[in-house]
């Protein structure tokens, strides 16, 4: 006879042989470590009604979580247009004006030229190592990895594109 209870992480129903009763095993379905219970508590484990008011919240708040940390991601060190303001100088790293460079590629690839523009404007104060490290780009027989599932004539023409701009 199996033993049959719920996943405490997914509630999905799952049937364990006695030999597992007491130990700790993976659910099939979601793979968290889950404690098997033993045979002699019964066919099936009864699980307690779900708070779906606190579910909402949770749920409410995990996208939260994942709005603020995608806006983060998104800033840049000082926001547009206060660059000057703050009378403040910033100077990019290579490391970072590269990964901008490919924001700028990708994001013209996906037809996000006003998103695009934005980066460029970002990448504009530090022209001279930018067109260094595109001409790199465009050089090379490899493309980047963060580059290589957009055509090669999309890209060429973007580099094109950008370059004009900083130029």
């Amino acid at each position: 006879m199996a033993i049959v209870f719920h996943c405490e992480h997914c509630g999905k129903k799952i049937e364990a042989a006695d030999s597992a009763g007491g130990k700790r095993g993976t659910c099939p379905v979601c793979h968290n470590k889950l404690y098997v219970p033993s045979p002699d508590l019964g066919d099936e484990l009864k699980l307690a009604p779900i708070d779906e008011t606190e579910l909402e919240r949770e749920k409410r708040l995990l996208a939260e979580t994942h709005k603020i940390r995608h806006d983060i991601l998104q800033e840049t060190d000082i926001p547009d247009g206060q660059r000057e303001q703050a009378g403040v100088a910033y100077e990019m790293s290579e490391k970072e004006l590269k990964t901008n460079i490919i924001m700028y590629l990708r994001h013209m690839s996906y037809g996000k030229t006003d998103e695009a523009d934005r980066i460029a404007a970002l990448i504009a104060p530090c022209a001279s190592m930018a067109i260094r490290i595109i001409d790199r780009i465009a050089l090379s027989e490899i493309p980047e990895p963060e580059l290589e599932d957009i055509p090669l004539q999309m890209i060429s023409s973007s580099i094109r594109s950008l370059r004009s701009k900083l130029s």
